[in-house]
């Protein structure tokens, strides 16, 4: 015989109600750094010259993307501005 009446289960806590928990940040791959001097040095190296690299190849597509539209001072935009000198 049952002693009284049937205990109810409590709703599970769930954070702040309407807010969505917070998704995590995927983060990358770490890299420990160098503790040697001379893999430093190497790496400082390294950064300095991929950097003057990107510079030049970015600088290199500029020049030939200087016919597109998006892009003021291109080939086109030198072509128009003579014609119109010579009208």
């Amino acid at each position: 015989m049952a002693q009284g009446t049937i205990k109810q289960k409590a709703k599970p806590a769930t954070a702040a109600k309407g807010k969505k928990p917070a998704a995590l940040k995927p983060r990358g791959n770490r890299q420990i750094a160098p503790k040697k001097q001379s893999l430093i040095t190497q790496k400082k190296l390294l950064k300095k010259h991929t950097g003057g690299l990107t510079a030049l190849t970015e600088k290199s597509l500029a020049q030939r993307a200087g016919h597109l539209e998006i892009l003021k001072g291109g080939k086109k935009d030198a072509k128009e501005a003579a014609a119109a000198k010579k009208k």
